[in-house]
């Protein structure tokens, strides 16, 4: 009797596991099988890759995008943030959403020229005159022609953030452009940027975004570039203390999905996502603004010595070698930049 009750027992057990493995293995770790609503709709859940802190701007953004989505799908795509580079720095992370690996991503569009070259328009020095310039240029035909463009490299476009203007900073103080002369300067991994440095009279030394701190601290490299928020946000300001406002740059950040995750969603769901992408730009331009006014007040209150540029005339034609060399091939985005200007 005893025996049969242990058996009875076992076979209960066993059999309660067996239900529950059968629960747990229906659907995959991004999509499930069975839906909520009378219409019996897939549910999601994807990543989203972000570089900055979890307070940053563009980080907030990705946030308010995924809570968009999250409503507008009543609850059936979920998408989770992943800030502070924990799924990779940049350009690994977009060679993984081009795998399907990552489903979403936040970029600059600095690293995307290396997988589609009309994005190196962004690095040529200059072209832009402030930041209604460049939103005039975003957000026209020729801005949502840019972001088509990424589906030949197995990505969608969805939107643009901002990322304000560019300027270098350095551990040894610079207040002209001869100041600059053969420092080592860390860029971003595109032609154009090392191209631009070296047209500039420093040494172009590219690096992932996360060792600048330490490439500055130990003194592998002599200065970078950013705008204000990144230089804050980094820390940079502690170790390279002299700023100099040039503004070279003002290249636009990216909001993306693999192409691998979006031909799996029904043309509905797609359209929510699209939408919601959009609808977020306004959120984080708002976000951007008050955090580059707190950056600045930050690093100028930590002492750091910022430098006006009165003349960005001279600056300019040290990298007409860039844009005679870059240029032309980029030669109809650049008519339309023109043509965006207030």
């Amino acid at each position: 009797m005893k025996r049969k009750g242990v058996l009875f027992l076992l076979s209960t057990v066993l059999l309660a596991l067996s239900v529950l493995i059968g629960c747990s293995g229906s659907g995959g770790n991004s999509e499930t099988g069975g839906g909520s609503g009378d219409d019996d709709k897939p549910t999601y859940e994807f990543r989203l890759a972000e570089t900055h802190a979890p307070d940053y701007p563009t980080t907030l953004a990705d946030k308010h995008f995924a809570e968009l989505v999250f409503e507008r799908s009543d609850g059936r795509i979920k998408i989770d943030v992943f800030p502070s580079a924990a799924l990779g720095e940049e350009a690994a992370v977009i060679e993984q959403v081009q795998l399907g690996a990552i489903d979403f991503t936040r970029t600059s569009a600095g690293p995307l020229a290396e997988f589609n070259k009309d994005y190196a328009v962004f690095s040529l020095p200059y072209i832009f005159d402030s930041d209604e310039h460049v939103w005039n240029f975003l957000l026209s035909e020729h801005g949502d022609q840019l972001l088509d463009s990424l589906e030949s490299s197995s990505m969608i476009g969805l939107a643009y953030y901002s990322s304000g203007a560019r300027h270098f900073y350095s551990t040894d103080p610079v207040t002209s452009l001869e100041d600059l002369q053969g420092q080592k300067i860390r860029v971003q991994q595109n032609a154009v940027n090392i191209d631009l440095i070296e047209a500039l009279g420093a040494s172009a030394t590219p690096m992932a975004f996360g060792e600048v701190y330490s490439g500055l601290q130990t003194g592998v490299i002599d200065a970078a570039e950013n705008n204000y928020p990144s230089y804050y946000s980094t820390g940079h300001y502690e170790v390279a203390p002299h700023y100099i406002l040039d503004g070279h740059q003002r290249v636009p950040e990216v909001l993306m999905v693999s192409s691998n995750t979006w031909d799996k969603l029904s043309e509905e769901d797609q359209e929510i996502i699209r939408t919601a992408a959009k609808d977020s730009i306004d959120f984080q331009r708002e976000e951007w603004a008050k955090f580059e006014e707190l950056a600045e007040e930050e690093v100028r209150a930590a002492g750091v010595t910022i430098t006006e540029v009165e003349d960005v005339s001279v600056w300019q034609e040290a990298v007409q070698s860039v844009l005679e060399k870059h240029g032309e091939e980029h030669r109809e985005i650049l008519d339309a930049i023109d043509a965006s200007r207030p």
